[in-house]
Formats: C-alpha cells, structure tokens, sequence
C-alpha cells in the first residue's frame, strides 16, 4: 500500500465551502424575513464556487479534471459489473456529479431573476424580465430545490454505502486528499498559474450575477402633490 494524493487542496476546500454555503441558503430561504439578505448572499458565494469547480475541472490536478472521469455508458457498465479500477471519481460517481453542477446552476439562475411580492424578496436581475417570468423564476427557484435535495441525498447514501459496505471511507479522503492504494498515481497538475486564473474567473461570476452593473428601476416617490 502507498499514499497518494487524490484530492488537492482547491477541490477540497470548494467542496466543503459548497456543502457549507447550500446549508447555509437552505436555512436563510426557509426562515425568510431578514435572513434573505444573507441567502441572496450565499447565493453570489455559491454562484463563484460553481465557476471555479468548472474551470478547476479543466484546469486542475488529475482527478480533478472532468476528462478524467466523465466517461460514456460501456465505462458505466464496466463499473456496474464490478470491473473498473482507479482513484477520483468512478463513472457511476460522475453523473452525480454533472447532475448536481447541473441542478445548482439552474437554482442559481431562477434565483437571479425571482420575484416574491409576499417576502418582499427580489433577484438582482428581476427588473430585466416581466412579471410572469419572475413568477415561473420563483416557482423554479422552489421546484427545482426538491430535485436538489433528492440527488443531495442520493449522494449523502451513496457515501454512507461506501463507507460501511466497501469500507471505503470517501469523506476521509475529501478531509485530507491522500489516499492508501496498492496502485495509483498521486494527482498532478493544477499549478499556481491555474488557480489564479480560476480563483479570477470565480470573483467576475459572482460580481456578474450579483447585478452591480445592472441599473436599477427608480424608486416609487408616492403619489404627486397637487399642483395648487
């Protein structure tokens, strides 16, 4: 058995702040009120670390790279047939993954442009769509948060599975990258360079879909004085 690098720290770390910053939209969209300041915040957090898992999926080290484990159906019947080997993710563990950037982005995007008359809540982007398309938004925004939460806990039971059935403690090797193998190559690739240019990519999404640039309608004055 040999220690070898699985996971490097950028994947790692987009991962939990991910899981960390889903939780924390959850809980600030289903307490509303005041929370929706924050939850229209985590959402640009999230926004930013979707774009860099993207990028870093091209950019990053091996295992990292969607290259590396998006593979077609004959690998998906290989690994169903007990016949595939290798570190990251394996090509059932893929889809789950492309579903779930899926998912997300389209959360993202109905969020952006949403409009809730009850809450009082409104996307950055609403004033750029009519009122019927900000409705279909905030209904979205909802619907599509189930089909989330069914693939999340898909996921959470996939892990669950591999940790007790196969003894193969996945979140460890999320926690601390490496990994004990017989054979296996370390992860390479994802130099300083990389990691600027998706750290970079990763703050222009999250000011793009925060609607800085966008103006914004004019505030309603009241009714107009008399003229006499």
């Amino acid at each position: 058995m040999k220690k070898v690098l699985v996971w490097d720290l950028p994947t790692r770390l987009c991962h939990w702040l991910l899981v960390a910053a889903t939780t924390g939209a959850y809980f600030t969209g289903e307490n509303g009120g005041n929370w929706l300041i924050w939850h229209e915040r985590l959402g640009l957090v999230i926004v930013g670390l979707i774009a860099f898992r993207i990028t870093w999926g091209f950019a990053g080290s091996t295992y990292a790279r969607f290259a590396n484990f998006v593979r077609g159906p004959a690998a998906i019947k290989a690994y169903l047939a007990g016949q595939w080997q290798g570190l990251g993710h394996n090509p059932l563990g893929a889809l789950a993954v492309l579903g779930l950037l899926a998912l997300v982005a389209l959360q993202l995007g109905s969020g952006l442009f949403a409009q809730n008359d009850d809450t009082g809540f409104a996307g950055p982007f609403y004033a750029l769509v009519s009122e019927h398309l900000g409705d279909i938004a905030t209904r979205l925004h909802h619907k599509i948060f189930d089909l989330l939460a069914v693939l999340v806990g898909l996921h959470i039971a996939a892990i669950a599975f591999y940790t007790r059935v196969k003894k193969n403690n996945l979140v460890k090797t999320m926690l601390v990258g490496h990994k004990e193998v017989s054979a296996g190559e370390s992860a390479r690739g994802g130099s300083l360079g990389a990691l600027i240019v998706a750290l970079a990519i990763s703050l222009a999404a999250s000011y793009g879909a925060s609607g800085a640039w966008v103006e914004k309608p004019p505030e309603p004055t009241g009714a107009a004085a008399p003229t006499w």
